[in-house]
């Protein structure tokens, strides 16, 4: 029991060690590691930087020897210490997360990509929420990952902003049966409602208002009509897309959790669709309605019931 205690508080080579098996691998690790990030799932930390220290320690698959009994000395063939910080950089800019467990499983899952690399203990502590160290460790290993793999072709989808005079028509369903017959899943972004929005004397406050100005037109577009499902998550966009199936984009998560979010003010429901847009690699966006500018090609709604699949 003591030495499961010790063991519990061990640095991860240490537990790597004592949890290894039959099979000789070699060790490479990255020590007392500090970042400083915007992480956390508590209001008050967003908007702020804390330090996290990440101490990582990836088991590798021995490289071949030489015919003389040695190691080949050649950087092209080992596992580079640069896998490990590259994959922190690489998890810390794809998106805010609010939990430490989700980065570590992140920066787990990108070195495990490289086939050399067999099995990866992460601890990420966060250093400024308390007296202490407050984190979490975990440990992953190829095969787990294979097991969940996603194997699914990437699909492009087809991004439409609609206008609210196409919310309100009567020939919402018809547009939107023209939007579904095309080649794509279909993600619809709306604009503003034209219900005023409340004013706030805070910017950041201010962002919120307006992205959630934005969500309820989404849910006046969803009661309209029952395949209009609001979606928030990336993961949840990445499902409908890879089903065919459609979704109205609720902006706000995506949005305050991007690391390199869109550059535009919020009230720019047409920039925040082209951002979505790029985000999500679309095929075609294209804005539909009575509108002198949009996002993609403006068509008119009398027009796109003419057209027929704007894909093929």
């Amino acid at each position: 029991m003591s030495s499961d205690i010790r063991l519990a508080f061990a640095h991860p080579s240490e537990r790597a060690a004592a949890t290894s098996g039959d099979e000789l691998r070699d060790r490479i690790s990255l020590r007392d590691h500090i970042r400083e990030v915007e992480i956390g799932a508590f209001q008050q930390e967003r908007g702020t930087l804390q330090r996290i220290c990440f101490n990582i320690v990836v088991e590798v698959r021995l490289p071949e020897l030489t015919g003389a009994g040695g190691v080949d000395d050649d950087v092209d063939k080992i596992l580079s210490y640069d896998t490990i910080t590259e994959a922190i950089d690489r998890e810390l800019q794809a998106e805010r997360l609010n939990l430490l467990e989700t980065l570590a499983a992140k920066v787990a899952e990108d070195i495990l990509a490289d086939p050399r690399a067999a099995r990866v203990f992460v601890r990420i502590e966060k250093l400024d929420r308390g007296p202490g160290a407050l984190g979490v460790e975990i440990v992953r290993d190829r095969e787990m990952i294979l097991g969940v793999a996603d194997h699914t072709t990437e699909v492009s989808p087809l991004v439409a902003f609609l206008g609210n005079d196409v919310i309100g028509s009567d020939a919402l369903t018809s547009a939107l049966d023209a939007l579904e017959s095309n080649a794509a899943p279909v993600i619809l972004c709306v604009p503003m409602g034209d219900v005023a929005v409340p004013r706030a004397d805070h910017p950041a406050a201010q962002r919120r208002i307006d992205l959630l100005a934005l969500e309820q037109n989404a849910w006046v577009l969803a009661a309209r009509d029952r395949r209009c499902v609001v979606v928030s998550t990336r993961t949840e966009l990445d499902w409908a897309i890879k089903h065919g199936q459609m979704s109205v984009w609720a902006p706000s998560k995506l949005v305050l959790d991007a690391t390199d979010g869109p550059d535009t003010d919020t009230r720019d429901a047409v920039a925040l669709a082209e951002w979505l847009a790029g985000e999500f690699h679309a095929a075609r966006v294209v804005s539909v309605g009575d509108m002198t500018d949009g996002a993609g090609e403006v068509i008119a709604l009398q027009d796109l019931l003419a057209k027929g699949p704007l894909l093929r």
